[in-house]
C-alpha cells in the first residue's frame, strides 16, 4: 500500500514537474487584460476564412 502511495506521488509529482511551465504560461496568455486582443484576433480569424465550397 505505501508503495503503491509512493508511486502516486512520484508520478504527480513528476507531471507538475513537467507541465507546470506549460500551465504558467497558458495561464498568463489568457489572463483577463489580454482577452480582448485575442477575441478580437480569433473572430477576424474566423470571419476571413474564404468559402470552401464554389459552385
Amino acid at each position: 500500500m505505501f508503495v503503491l502511495l509512493f508511486f502516486v506521488l512520484l508520478i504527480q509529482f513528476f507531471t507538475y514537474w513537467i507541465f507546470e511551465p506549460v500551465t504558467s504560461f497558458v495561464e498568463y496568455a489568457l489572463e483577463i487584460r489580454l482577452f480582448p486582443s485575442i477575441a478580437i484576433l480569433s473572430l477576424i480569424l474566423l470571419f476571413s476564412a474564404k468559402n470552401i465550397e464554389h459552385n
